[in-house]
């Protein structure tokens, strides 16, 4: 099995799911499988769904429909932010 590095990163409430000493900078370097999805990349952190909100890939929006087929390469910096209150 062949192995890819990419970045993963989970903001807000969602950094509690990293590591404790990832925490602070919200980002973890993750070696994966080579073409392992978004959904198999996740759910080892066990991240509730209804938290799992905006998914971007290089910046790119993800719909929730893709995240199960959508693979990842070398390099992708896979980023979740929770649902955001606010006004």
């Amino acid at each position: 099995m062949r192995l890819m590095r990419i970045t993963f990163k989970l903001y807000a409430s969602l950094g509690d799911y990293l590591p404790a000493d990832r925490r602070r900078g919200n980002e973890l370097p993750l070696d994966v499988s080579e073409g392992a999805t978004i959904a198999e990349v996740t759910a080892p952190f066990a991240l509730p769904p209804k938290l799992v909100h905006l998914v971007l890939v290089n910046g790119h929006y993800v719909p929730p429909a893709e995240r199960a087929t959508r693979k990842l390469v070398e390099g992708d910096v896979l980023a979740i932010w929770p649902p955001i209150a606010g006004g």
